[in-house]
């Protein structure tokens, strides 16, 4: 996998951690523009050996800060209302008995 797919991938799932933490929007908005701000700053590392350090650091400090009890949609599998109002199946009529 190419570096940049990497660091797409850790930007967008440090993104969701945040807003596993953060209970309101407006106060997550502030958290998502300060780790912009932390990917912006490293953006023009071209070494491959630094970014590769970078870039198992960032995985440690995501897995570091991991939410024990991480935010799912409530209609998603896992969540409060999975599964709970399901459509009634079709079924066809019983077929016609011939005495």
């Amino acid at each position: 996998m190419s570096s940049k797919t990497t660091v797409l991938r850790l930007y967008r799932r440090s993104l969701k951690l945040s807003l596993d933490w953060a209970v309101h929007r407006y106060l997550w908005r502030g958290q998502a523009m300060y780790i912009r701000s932390l990917f912006e700053a490293k953006k023009n590392v071209t070494e491959p050996r630094q970014l590769r350090m970078l870039i198992k650091e960032t995985q440690e400090l995501l897995e570091k800060w991991k939410h024990p009890d991480p935010y799912r949609p409530p209609t998603a599998p896992g969540g409060s209302k999975y599964e709970r109002n399901l459509p009634v199946p079709i079924l066809d009529p019983p077929p016609k008995m011939i005495l």
